[in-house]
């Protein structure tokens, strides 16, 4: 009974130790944005609605314990940065704002104050740069990543350009905690040219670089993390951005399980409609001790 007892114990210090060196290297006293492995798409849902970039949404889901909110931006037809992500029909009717706009607005840009005076679903409230930035300063734990969904370089530049003059007039602090997400190489520099932003996040859908390529930028250019659709996942590559310091999520994803499999592979963290912080968490927790 002793040796049954000693080995009891000897399994349970054993399983201990490796939870906590799972948990130890899981955060691997990672800072900013990358201390968090879930970032709400287009700010999380709302009651299962998908793409609302509203304010309620983003409160919902960081009273959920997010703290990464990816945001779409365009722009005004005034060009001014608002959290829309596309000027369609289909995406006017999805965030029931068909009935709410006469038919030639329903399919282009908005004025400024359309947008803002137009609620979603009815009831929530459309979010511009200056809403956004007031809100990181309410909440000093919480992070945005742009989504800009504008192709120019002049519109991007108006968009970031908006957060800053915003950021300048509340607390321009909180340009730290603004990610800004990049689709090719050369946006990097575009990005420079408005403000040095600390954090930036390259994804991958839209480029056709080579993933040697993409590496080779990611080390040469200090990129905090690289998203990258589904399709574009792989064990080789991810163990390469990790080699070359960058930390990997996938988009989008709303199932747990999927998201275990990808960090078999590597992966860090993902982008998702639904999933919480805290859900994550209790994911890793329910699998740490499995090799």
């Amino acid at each position: 009974m002793k040796r049954i007892a000693a080995v009891l114990i000897l399994l349970i210090v054993t399983v201990g130790t490796l939870f906590f060196a799972y948990e130890s290297e899981s955060k691997e006293q990672r800072d900013g944005f990358t201390a968090y492995r879930l970032i709400a798409h287009a700010m999380g849902s709302i009651r299962d609605q998908p793409y609302t970039n509203a304010y309620e949404a983003m409160i919902a889901n960081y009273e959920k314990g997010t703290r990464v909110f990816e945001i779409d931006f365009m722009l005004t037809s005034d060009r001014k940065a608002v959290a829309r992500h596309e000027w369609t029909a289909n995406m006017s009717k999805m965030l029931g704002q068909d009935e709410e706009l006469p038919e030639d607005k329903q399919a282009g840009a908005l004025t400024h104050d359309e947008f803002m005076n137009t609620p979603i679903l009815g009831m929530y409230q459309p979010m511009d740069a200056d809403g956004i930035i007031d809100v990181l300063a309410q909440y000093p734990d919480m992070y945005i990543v742009t989504d800009t969904k504008e192709q120019k370089d002049e519109d991007i530049q108006q968009v970031l350009r908006s957060l800053v003059d915003a950021a300048e007039e509340h607390d321009p602090s909180v340009l730290d905690r603004v990610v800004v997400q990049i689709y090719n190489e050369p946006m990097l520099e575009t990005v420079k040219e408005v403000y040095a932003f600390p954090s930036i996040i390259y994804t991958l859908y839209a480029t056709q670089d080579t993933e040697a390529q993409v590496v080779d930028f990611v080390q040469k250019n200090d990129i905090d993390a690289v998203t990258m659709p589904e399709y574009k996942v792989n064990q080789n590559f991810v163990a390469k951005l990790n080699s070359a310091g960058s930390v990997t999520y996938v988009h989008t994803i709303n199932d747990t399980e999927q998201v275990a499999n990808y960090e078999k592979w590597g992966v860090y963290g993902v982008y998702s409609d639904v999933l919480t912080e805290q859900e994550l968490d209790e994911m890793n927790t329910r699998f740490a001790w499995k090799p």
